[in-house]
Order: structure tokens, then sequence, then C-alpha cells
């Protein structure tokens, strides 16, 4: 999103060739991107005189000279890459006769605040002095300068200073020094600068933490990652389990001791030609691996790749990314291996922070240690991104990214919104900014609450913000409700908003799109509780940001053991089958235990433990078990996502199955007897497997066009929100979009959000906002 206005707008026109003297305020991502050092070089460049100081809220300029307008038109146009200008504020005086320019102390102010810049990823000339022998940052694996390295990560609070960051620790020698007091150097006013004379260094443990003796610590990790060895890195925002991509035996390992046995890991290479040897890797996608925030990006998989199918098993695309620090850099030289990078953690636990805590937590998966003595202020997961209709999509939302605000149409309240339970966000609103939280995880535990609400007392500060209105799920057992009600408890002045999961779902969409609404929202994904008490997922809307009309939904069909026919789809399938009477001769009878087949029955057709759902979701997941592609899960959406692997690239010419769509007290519902029949009869007549996922993605496709076909006879809405985890799904993203659009529809998506829950804590701000 592009925040520089057109220059007609901004260019203050002043008498040419007569001295005057401009104040400036300059709001948005301006601080830790360089922007003091180059507003001084830009002033000397114009010949002007005068001062620049970071304040709190913004960045504040006094100039002095007769080159003013032309330098402001500079300002703009010739920011740093990583500044994000909003807003430029000038008034014209009479000069006060400076003499020079100069960089001023950093001033404080209690309630004001300012935007914060992401880590960034290592910048080229970065790269090219801790490759250069002849450098003193040679080899040096925290090499940084302003246009790169870590911010989020180390800041504490603001004004961005060192003294606000955990490199206060760290004395420059005079050599940093006068880089940093250089105004015409690369690294003036870097808040990070370091070098190997005075700032941080690695050290290399085994997995009892006794140091290893070597002489470079990272040619030692290269061997030890080359003999299938794990080790375990501390990164920019955690720590990260590396082990070498090629090597099977040492990736199932990993897998077991991580105890995660299928959900695919990240994979980073070296360069964008060895990423080309591996993936089929598109022009979006290359600028994406190469951009300054360096995501993971799923991306086509070669078959003739040498990295072991147990990276990602059963997934035709793979997450790749390029390294974004200098100890990534000089690791994969060293190495010259594409190499496995996983979070450091057993599944479901936030990433390990700290030395103690990692040699602690993960010393039953890591062989080795390789640790460093810069404190991390805050986690930070990678961020995941695809690409999907030649625009990036966001799938988890983190470094790089967070926290820079999502830009609001309104001026909006002070509004905390404690998002989802899985993929938590939360977002916390002031003025026009909606500050969306990088990926906190999935609220199951004690120890991720425990981070959700230390990065809140984060953005708390940094952006100082105390909320008068707190938005929640509807679902009372969510650990994020459990923690808004308890908040409500503690503060009785705070207004509690419950915002039904669905409608946050589309509003999230509807915001970064800039529409208010009404549109008709398809929100479809696998779990939210509904103002019926039933489990939604397979809904459409009509909704704005204050609102919505729930107008139409799947029907719906028993959950047999709740969360246990998530984790089992099997247990789905056959609630399928009973519960619509289809179940003669299915092949999926002859894979289940009797007894159990007997047990889910009963379960069904007596109600017992047996919630509700309407969830397409829960529909994949039956399907995929009654084509045989998946029993039982070990990851969130594994049948769903098989299922879609499974389909051939070209699908057009495939015909949907049947289905109907029957009005109920005024509710349409979509029913799925013939679908799942027409579904049984290709499954024991032999059709292929792939030609069923292809029939069964262009169904949903077909069921969501028919039903916006009605709702817009109804009600008159042109403009259709597609919303929901069933969403990242490619080829139904693609299918339903092109469809709608033949049809004569303004198909509204997720871009700069995820389409996931990572996305419901903004649907739910906004929501609040407007209650």
């Amino acid at each position: 999103m592009s925040l520089r206005r057109p220059r007609s707008e901004r260019a203050l026109q002043i008498e040419p060739d007569t001295r005057k003297l401009a104040r400036i305020r300059v709001r948005g991502v301006v601080q830790g991107v360089g922007f003091r050092p180059f507003i001084f070089r830009l002033a000397h460049e114009h010949d002007l005189t005068g001062w620049v100081r970071n304040t709190s809220s913004e960045v504040d300029i006094e100039v002095e000279g007769e080159e003013i307008d032309r330098f402001l038109v500079d300002l703009e146009d010739k920011a740093p890459p990583m500044a994000l200008i909003e807003r430029v504020t000038t008034t014209i005086h009479p000069p006060k006769g400076y003499t020079e320019f100069e960089i001023k102390d950093s001033l404080a102010q209690k309630s004001e605040y300012q935007l914060v810049s992401p880590d960034i990823a290592t910048c080229r000339e970065c790269q090219n002095e801790i490759l250069s022998p002849d450098d003193r940052r040679y080899h040096y694996p925290f090499t940084n300068c302003t246009n790169c390295g870590p911010r989020f990560t180390i800041i504490e609070d603001i004004p961005y200073d060192r003294a606000r960051t955990t490199m206060r620790h760290f004395v420059m020698c005079p050599d940093c020094q006068r880089e940093y007091d250089d105004p015409l150097d690369r690294r003036f006013h870097a808040q990070p600068n370091a070098c190997p004379r005075c700032g941080p260094h690695l050290t290399l443990v085994d997995n009892q933490g006794n140091p290893m003796i070597c002489d470079d610590p990272i040619v030692t990790t290269a061997g030890l990652l080359k003999q299938g060895r794990i080790v375990a890195i501390k990164g920019l925002g955690g720590f990260l389990l590396v082990c070498d991509a090629t090597n099977s035996q040492t990736v199932n390992l990993l897998r077991e001791r991580k105890r995660r046995p299928g959900k695919p890991f990240a994979v980073m290479l070296p360069t964008l030609e060895e990423a080309r040897r591996h993936c089929v890797v598109s022009r979006e996608e290359e600028t994406l691996l190469e951009s300054c925030q360096c995501p993971i990006v799923l991306v086509e998989w070669r078959s003739d790749s040498a990295i072991s199918p147990g990276v990602a098993p059963g997934i035709k695309y793979l997450g790749i990314m390029l390294p974004y620090t200098p100890l990534h850099h000089l690791l994969l030289r060293e190495a010259n291996l594409p190499l496995v990078m996983t979070s450091g953690n057993l599944s479901e636990e936030p990433i390990a922070r700290d030395n103690d805590e990692a040699l602690r937590r993960l010393i039953g998966i890591a062989d080795y240690f390789l640790l460093h003595n810069r404190d991390i202020y805050s986690r930070y997961d990678d961020s995941v991104y695809i690409v999907e209709g030649g625009s990036p999509r966001a799938v988890r939302r983190a470094r790089g990214y967070a926290p820079y605000p999502i830009f609001l149409p309104f001026t909006a309240r002070r509004i905390l919104a404690c998002g989802a339970e899985e993929k938590n966000t939360f977002c916390l609103t002031r003025e026009n900014h909606a500050f969306l939280s990088q990926h906190i995880g999935d609220m199951e535990n004690a120890e991720t609450l425990e981070q959700f609400e230390n990065t809140i007392e984060l953005y708390q500060r940094l952006f100082r913000i105390q909320p008068e209105v707190v938005a929640h799920d509807v679902h009372p057992d969510y650990l994020a409700t459990k923690y808004a009600l308890e908040l409500a408890e503690r503060q009785p002045d705070l207004k509690l908003v419950p915002v039904q999961h669905h409608h946050a779902h589309i509003v999230s969409c509807l915001i970064e799109n800039g529409i208010a609404g009404p549109v008709i929202g398809v929100a479809f994904d696998g779990t939210g509780y509904g103002t019926d008490g039933t489990i939604w997922g397979g809904e459409f809307l009509i909704a704005d940001w204050k609102g919505f009309e729930r107008m139409g939904h799947l029907e719906y069909i028993p959950m047999p053991g709740g969360a246990a026919a998530i984790k089992k789809p099997y247990r789905m399938a056959l609630s399928y089958l009973f519960s619509l009477g289809i179940a003669e001769g299915v092949p999926l009878l002859g894979r289940i235990e009797p007894t159990e087949v007997q047990l889910i029955r009963q379960q069904v057709e007596r109600k017992i433990n047996s919630p509700l759902t309407s969830s397409v979701g829960r529909l994949f997941d039956g399907v995929a078990a009654l084509a045989g592609v998946r029993d039982e899960i070990n990851y969130e959406a594994q049948a769903a996502i098989e299922m879609e692997m499974l389909a051939p690239k070209e699908v057009h010419n495939f015909g949907g199955y049947p289905f109907s769509i029957t009005a109920h007290q005024g509710m349409r519902i979509v029913k799925l007897g013939e679908l799942l029949a027409a579904v049984i009869d290709d499954i024991k007549n032999g059709v292929p497997v792939p030609l069923i996922s292809a029939r069964f993605h262009h169904t949903i496709s077909e069921m969501i066009v028919e039903m916006c076909r009605v709702l817009a006879r109804e009600r008159g809405l042109s403009q259709v929100a597609l919303s929901g985890g069933v969403f990242q799904n490619r080829l139904l993203l693609r299918l339903t979009t092109s469809a709608l659009r033949a049809e004569g529809f303004s198909v509204l998506t997720h871009r700069l959000v995820p389409t996931n829950d990572g996305g419901i804590s903004l649907g739910q701000a906004v929501v609040a906002n407007f209650s």
C-alpha cells in the first residue's frame, strides 16, 4: 500500500530565491529506517541549515534556506526504502539565522506515539561487507546499517534510540562510534550498529550447554549440519531448528523429536538461482523472495528436486525463503545445502526466545545450539505468503510486516480486539491506525497465553494505547475471550463488544479493500461459534462494518465426538453418510472397525456429543475420507490440503456435482445429499481421485456463485467478499473469483492480512468501533 501522495498535493510553493524557515512534521514509519541521516544529507544537498530530531510521535524538522520547496519534494520522493510517509505538515516562518544543520537528541513525549519499523532483511551493501576479506566486518554475523537489520525484535520503548533497545548493553568501539556520528556514513545513527570488536558474538554449545572449542562457530555448525545433525540457531525473533533438507533420515528424525509428523517444514536456500533449481518460481514470487521483508513463499516444487519429500509430504508447494540475516548468508554459503528452518519449539508451543529457555525446552530436539548474546525482546515468527492471481497474499503476517499498521479510512476509538483461538493475532487501534500484531499462534496453552499478554503490553506501550473498548469472539471458551472478560472485570470502565467470528472475517476483508458495505459475504472455514449455538463455517451473509444478516448456509450435519471429528475426518464422512441416508456399500465402511462405525452411528442418530456444523472445512474432510485421501490428520486442514494437491492443474473442463438450495423460514440451505451421493458413485465406479477432487472443487465454486446470484437478485448487491481459511485453497479461490467475475460480480479478497483466523482481530476491531 503506497502512502506517497501525488506531488501536486504535497509540494509547498515557496517564493524562490528567498531565505525562509520551514517547520516540518513527518508522520509514518520514519524511525529506525535511516530517516534522520537521510534528512541530514538532504539538507546539505540543498544548502539548508537547521535541525532534525525524533519525538515519540514523529520526526520534527526545521530547515532554513532558499531551496525548501525542492527539499520537500525530495523528502518524499527519495525517502529511505523502508520509510512509509503518512503525512507531512509544513508551516513557513521568518528565518532564525541557523548556521549549520544538526541532529538533535530525541524528545520523549509520554502520550505521543510513532510507527515502528519491522525487522529488515540484510541489504546488498552489508552482504558485500561480510563477504569481503578486507572489510572489518568480514564474516561478522550481526552486521547491519540504517537500511537493514533488527528493529522491532530489539525495541523496548520509543523514541527509537539505542538506549531503548536490547543493544544498549553493547558500547560502540571508536570505529563504530565514528560511523554512527558521520552524516555521510551508511551507519549514521544506525542504532544496532556493531562490529566484531564491540558487538554481539556467537557461541556454539552441545545439548548439555557445554561450549564447543572451534575457530569459527558458523563453519563448525555448517559441518555439523552436513553430518546430519540438528542445530537450534538463535535468529532475529527466536530460535529455529535447522537441518539438511536433502537428508531424509535427519528430516524424519526432526519430525519425530519435534512431534510434528506431517506438517510441512520451510526451507532456506542460499540464492534465487538455487531456488529456481528446486522450484518453479514466477516473477512475482521472485520479487517477494528478494524483498526487504523476505518472507517464506509457497511455490511449486520441482519433481526432480534433491530436497527430501519428507520436508512437505503430499504437498506440491514448498515453503522457501532466502537468507535474511548475515548469519544466514554466511551459514548457507558455508553449508552449500538447502536447510530446513522451522520454529524452535514443540508443536503448538511459542517459539523459544532466550538462550536458557532454548536449552531447557529444545534439549530433546537439537543436538547442538548456536547461541548469541543479543537479547530478543519480542518473539517474531517468519511471515508466510503465496502469490495467487498475480498478487502476494498473506498466509501468516509477522517478520517484515508487523508492526506496520493497516491504515483505516476513519478515525478509530482506542480498541483492543483479542482475535481468535487458532492462528491468533490481536489488534489495537488508534486514530487511523490498526496495529495488527504479529502471529501469536494457537491459543491452546498457558505459554501462548503468556506471549499474547506480553505482546499486548508491548504494543500498548509502543503505541501509547490504553483501550476504552475490548472486542472478542462470541465463543465463551476461547482463551482470548476469557482474557477479554477478565480484563473487563479488572477495569469496569471498559466496554466489551462480542463479535461473531464470520462477521469479523468478512469485515477484515472489507477494511483492507476500503469498502464499507453492505456486500454479500462468503465466509468458509472450519470452525466458528454461531449465534444459534451451532458451529458455523459455510456462511452467506449480508454484511457491513456495523452488522450482518445471515442469509444462507450449508445444511447442518452432526460432528460425532466434537473435536474428535476434526482430528479424524472419517468420523465426519460417516456422519454425512448416516445423516443423509447414503451409507449403503460405501468403501469407507470396510476400513473402519465395525464397532466404531456402530458407535458413531449411535452418536449421530441419538445426538450424543455431536454438535451441529455447517462448516465447509468439515465437508472437505468428509469427502477426503470418503475418497480414501486421509482418514486421520496430524495438522490442521491436512485432509483438505491433500485433496487440493491431488487436483490436476487444469480443471476447467470438469463439471461439478449436483446440489440444491432450499428455503426454510427465510434461510437458504445448501443441501448436500445429491452431492455426496454423486461423489460416492464416482468412488464406487473407480473414478480417479484427482478427477473427484477437481469436480468437488468446481461444485463448491458453483455453490458460491448460485447463492450469490440469488442474494444479488434479492438485495441488489454486486460486490462479494470472500474470507475464511478455506480460501487459502488456491484452486478454489481461482475457480470462485473467475466464476463470480464472469457473472458480473466485483470480488473482494485478502492480500494484506490473512484470510484465515490471523485476520479476525482486525475485523473485530472495526466492528467494535461502530458498535
